[in-house]
């Protein structure tokens, strides 16, 4: 038995995931966050701008981890993306203060607007609570947030998927686009 699978104990927990699906996932996730890293640093920074937040970590793992999952898909990912910045920018310019309050509405107000509308996908929750809690860059942007960062790293994002995830033999992005 090896390590691992003492770790997860004899015959319990989900099937091991095999060493090619951990390649593709690894490769997939390296470059798309280094795509939007990259261009965050040479195009977006210079220009007082924002390309990178947190939450594309989290999509990372959905897109280039399962993506064959609903809440990996495009219309999720753009779509709980942008829609979750709207909410969150649009939660911070409406009630300032207190900050607790202003953070869960944002979040809860995301989740919502995104069961609502098909989009759900959690690294969204995220990107709202960004808006709120991002600090004296990402507030001062208002709606620009929405697009820069939000609209642009998600579309580069799931532009690497569409290469990267359908450069692996076994893997096909993304199940549906709509």
């Amino acid at each position: 038995m090896t390590f691992f699978a003492k770790m997860r104990g004899a015959g319990t927990g989900p099937p091991p995931v095999p060493a090619a699906e951990i390649l593709w996932s690894f490769l997939g996730a390296m470059a798309g966050i280094a795509a939007v890293a990259w261009l965050h640093e040479r195009l977006a920074d210079p220009l007082g701008l924002s390309m990178l937040i947190g939450s594309f970590g989290a999509s990372a793992v959905l897109l280039y981890g399962a993506p064959k999952s609903p809440l990996a898909q495009p219309r999720n990912l753009v779509g709980g993306h942008v829609l979750s910045a709207l909410v969150g920018v649009t939660a911070r310019l409406a009630l300032a203060e207190p900050e607790w309050l202003v953070c869960a509405l944002a979040v809860a107000g995301a989740i919502a607007v995104m069961h609502a509308t098909g989009t759900l996908h959690p690294p969204g929750g995220a990107t709202a609570l960004i808006a709120v809690t991002g600090g004296p860059k990402i507030i001062a942007l208002g709606y620009l947030y929405v697009v820069f960062p939000v609209l642009s790293g998600a579309l580069v994002m799931l532009l690497v998927a569409l290469l990267a995830v359908n450069a692996a033999p076994t893997r096909r992005y993304p199940e549906y686009w709509l």
